[in-house]
């Protein structure tokens, strides 16, 4: 089977900061996630090589959520420059190693990857990886077509969530998970949920109605969550919509082959050189500390 990895651009960037050393360049640029980044591919390049790939990127402007409720993501602190500039750098990073990008301003990283799932999850023979650090792409996971392979600790430790792996984390398909967060809310982006239901009493009245709307439409009146879905109704609407991801993002996109990893060796060797990492270069070369790695699958140039 065939394999597409779609890439949190942002996600991997931002965790690859904070778990790694601040790196300079010889000219003197920030590059810790740079090289965390690299390293990641490698490793993914020596162990998984995707057929396919792309990175897919946030933008500054404001989103259609943020245009949706004022508060999405206000409490998040500035990004620190030396992580912009990164993030910046990062399109090149991506370039090198073969990897289409994308961004689209208006709409999120993830909206990007929920699109290019949408587009090619039928593929005969194609399976869909989405590499990230959070959770929200967890509701596009189907069956064994779409999974995502997400980080647990620093950059190394990833689990893969197929559908299976998402009904036994959450006791729910993944296409419950979005009226899942409309009721428990998400810290991390600053939706709020409907108030005094958590995980285990979001879970249990999912499990019977099915989505937020199948518990307004057919949960008993006189229920105390009825009653208390009713009273924070348009709350839990709103989130609902800040959650569902958009898959149809208006973006220019051919066919699969377009996505074709395209694997240029000296391109890599002279990106590694600008970062200044010989350990980079050596494991370029197939070495680690001077010992030959192991021996690359037949065909694969890392």
């Amino acid at each position: 089977m065939k394999r597409l990895l779609l890439i949190d651009a942002n996600s991997i960037i931002h965790r690859a900061f904070h778990a790694l050393p601040p790196f300079t360049g010889p000219d003197g640029r920030p590059t810790g996630a740079l090289y965390g980044i690299c390293s990641i591919l490698l490793k993914l390049w020596r162990e998984d090589k995707p057929d396919y790939a792309a990175a897919l990127f946030d933008r500054p402007e404001p989103t259609f959520r943020d245009k949706k409720y004022a508060g999405y993501k206000a409490q998040r602190p500035p990004a620190a420059a030396e992580l912009i500039a990164q993030i910046v750098e990062a399109h090149d990073l991506f370039r090198a190693f073969g990897v289409a990008t994308f961004e689209k301003p208006g709409f999120e990283a993830d909206d990007l990857i929920a699109t290019l799932a949408e587009k090619f999850r039928g593929g005969p023979g194609l399976q869909v990886v989405i590499l990230t650090g959070d959770r929200d792409t967890l509701q596009l996971v189907e069956d064994e077509k779409v999974v995502v392979r997400i980080f647990n600790k620093g950059v190394s430790d990833t689990t893969i969530y197929d559908e299976k792996a998402v009904v036994e984390k959450y006791g729910l398909p993944p296409a419950n998970l979005v009226d899942y967060k409309a009721l428990v809310g998400d810290a991390s982006d600053n939706i709020k949920g409907v108030p005094g239901i958590g995980p285990k009493t979001a879970t249990e009245i999912l499990r019977r109605f099915g989505t937020v709307e199948g518990v307004l439409r057919r949960a008993p009146a006189d229920s105390k969550i009825a009653e208390r879905l009713r009273t924070f109704r348009k709350e839990a609407e709103l989130s609902k919509e800040l959650v569902v991801l958009d898959r149809h993002v208006p973006v220019e996109l051919g066919d699969i082959d377009s996505l074709a990893v395209r694997n240029d060796r000296a391109a890599l060797a002279d990106y590694f050189k600008t970062l200044g990492s010989a350990t980079l270069l050596k494991r370029l070369d197939g070495e680690i500390a001077g010992r030959p790695a192991a021996k690359p699958a037949q065909g694969s140039l890392f």
